[in-house]
């Protein structure tokens, strides 16, 4: 979550696994990551699971610009397929920096297109619905903890080959994050090439903005970053409260992660 991620000059930034900052990836920099989620799915019983797959490439413009481009490819509608695509764009509007202190705000918006089948009155954009999102991001790093939280509207439009199921009043929904994390390992900073170990706490909800109905996930989690490049995440979400139906409330997520700096 929280570590020194700069080759040229000790900027910090939060990372987190579940949710995103308001920093931003380095300037002209290129990231490959890849999600593997292992879901419980509420409607094949206790032994059901799915697998869901989500390469993403992620592309730092300039300082307060990057780019998300996401793939993704599950077997929750049946064999194991290519389900669909989506673009995410972020831009940092507000910095105040110190000698291991700062808060940043950022506003994002991401579009998806997604082939699935839906089956939940729950808006999911992570595979799930096409549609689309935009919100602001306030985060606050304070030494070795950082804390974060967002909010945003979300609309779902129709799937590629089906349409929203629910009628138009359930389309919109407020998502809202809050995450908090620590930096555990090395003790003291010495070199970029250490060990970063980082330990968080995430909180994840939606509200409906029809029904009134809402899910709130938390989500503990570690995460490993090796030689400032490399970036191992392990974590597992389940609900707090689901009063609205999603196709499932509890999974584990391994992310694999490597950047590429000053690229030209």
């Amino acid at each position: 979550m929280v570590f020194i991620f700069s080759v040229e000059s000790a900027s910090a930034q939060e990372l987190f696994v579940f949710t995103e900052p308001a920093s931003n990836m380095p300037a002209k920099s290129i990231g490959i990551r890849l999600d593997n989620m292992l879901l419980k799915d509420e409607y094949k019983g206790k032994n059901g699971y799915s697998w869901q797959v989500a390469p993403k490439l992620m592309w730092g413009i300039k300082k307060k610009i990057m780019l998300h481009f996401n793939l993704y490819a599950s077997n929750m509608s049946g064999g194991f397929k290519f389900n669909g695509g989506g673009i995410y764009a972020k831009y940092r509007f507000f910095s105040r920096d110190e000698v291991h202190n700062h808060f940043r705000m950022a506003a994002f918006a991401g579009y998806e297109l997604n082939n699935n089948k839906i089956q939940e009155y729950a808006i999911n954009l992570n595979g799930r619905n096409s549609g689309y999102e935009v919100g602001l991001i306030a985060t606050q790093l304070r030494k070795k903890m950082a804390m974060s939280a967002s909010a945003s509207f979300v609309h779902a439009t129709d799937n590629i080959n089906e349409k929203f199921l629910f009628g138009n009043k359930l389309r919109n929904a407020v998502n809202y994050t809050a995450s908090i994390g620590r930096l555990m390992l090395p003790k003291e900073y010495i070199s970029y090439n250490q060990t970063n170990v980082n330990l968080m706490l995430e909180f994840m909800g939606q509200l409906n903005l029809y029904s009134g109905s809402s899910w709130l996930d938390m989500a503990p989690a570690v995460q490993f970053i090796f030689n400032s490049r490399a970036r191992v995440d392990l974590g597992y979400h389940f609900a707090l409260a689901k009063q609205l139906p999603r196709y499932s409330t509890q999974g584990a997520l391994l992310r694999l992660e490597y950047n590429f700096f000053n690229v030209h």
